[in-house]
């Protein structure tokens, strides 16, 4: 129930919206909004309940949107304020409004991001919707739910086979080195390979992969994008200790081509790599012998 407090953020954003309210409203009302709001912040941050449940309604209903519990009126929203001191010691409020709506020139919505921060603890953030109610020329709140935190969707369950490839790797000869950098994207729902061709310490081709999870086809898959302008699409099948990469795609000069590449794992610092069926606008090409790729 900790982020029933969250809303005595009511605070800058009232101080517009009592303004746009009331068009006549004048800078000294807009100064005294501003002045409560600040009032609820130093009054939750010297944990001084009393006060803080003076700004809201007699009638105040809080719901925890996660867990459908409510709190209803004035003397229970202190209880909790009570209860809340007793258990999170130098707990600190901070508060971003982000938006206020009108229903009527008596209510208001207001949404935002209260951040609470506390000394055993990293900051705990969360966004929420208020009412807001004027009575007697204050401003209440009357309303309050916290916002369902986002559950991110990951895929790593179906990638975590090729997390061996994360890191840097090298497949090079006397003329030719073909540089890999492999990282994680944010939630572990794709894998990025970004690399470099270079002939006698020139670069000559660079491009970058994305191999991810296609949850509608139930297989892992990769999208390939060079800088000549080619790229190409390619299904992953694992058998043992392969991978094999059926690839199609276009060539810069419009040509279709496909390729059936071939990854070894060999362990964790050194794989094989071996590209076959390569065919450019229906045309054979012989195929790239296996090549060792090691981790630098």
């Amino acid at each position: 129930m900790k982020h029933i407090f969250a809303i005595g953020l009511s605070i800058a954003g009232i101080s517009c919206a009592g303004a746009f309210a009331e068009n006549s409203a004048s800078t000294d009302v807009d100064a005294a909004i501003r002045t409560t709001g600040k009032a609820y912040v130093r009054a939750f941050n010297a944990c001084d309940t009393k006060a803080l449940a003076g700004f809201w309604s007699p009638e105040a209903v809080y719901t925890d949107r996660v867990t459908g519990e409510q709190v209803v009126g004035r003397e229970a929203i202190a209880s909790q304020f009570d209860a809340l001191f007793d258990s999170a010691k130098d707990l600190k409020l901070e508060v971003r409004v982000d938006s206020i709506q009108f229903v009527s020139p008596n209510v208001a919505i207001e949404r935002g991001m209260a951040r609470f921060l506390s000394p055993e603890a990293g900051p705990d953030e969360v966004d929420y919707s208020a009412v807001y109610v004027r009575r007697d020329g204050e401003w209440l709140l009357d309303r309050v739910t916290d916002d369902p935190e986002q559950i991110v969707q990951s895929h790593y369950e179906h990638l975590k086979d090729l997390e061996w490839m994360i890191g840097s790797w090298v497949d090079q000869d006397e003329n030719t080195r073909i540089a890999t950098d492999c990282n994680w994207t944010k939630n572990k729902n794709f894998i990025t390979r970004s690399f470099t061709v270079s002939i006698d310490d020139q670069i000559d081709l660079s491009g970058m992969q994305f191999i991810g999870w296609d949850a509608a086809a139930k297989q892992i898959r990769s999208w390939t994008f060079d800088s000549d302008g080619g790229f190409s699409q390619g299904t992953w099948s694992k058998k043992e200790n392969r991978w094999y990469v059926r690839k199609k795609g276009t060539t810069a000069d419009g040509r279709q081509a496909a390729a059936v590449n071939i990854i070894t794992y060999v362990d964790d610092d050194a794989f094989k790599l071996q590209s076959t069926q390569r065919t450019v606008a229906g045309e054979l090409l012989p195929n790239i012998d296996e090549v060792l790729v090691v981790r630098r």
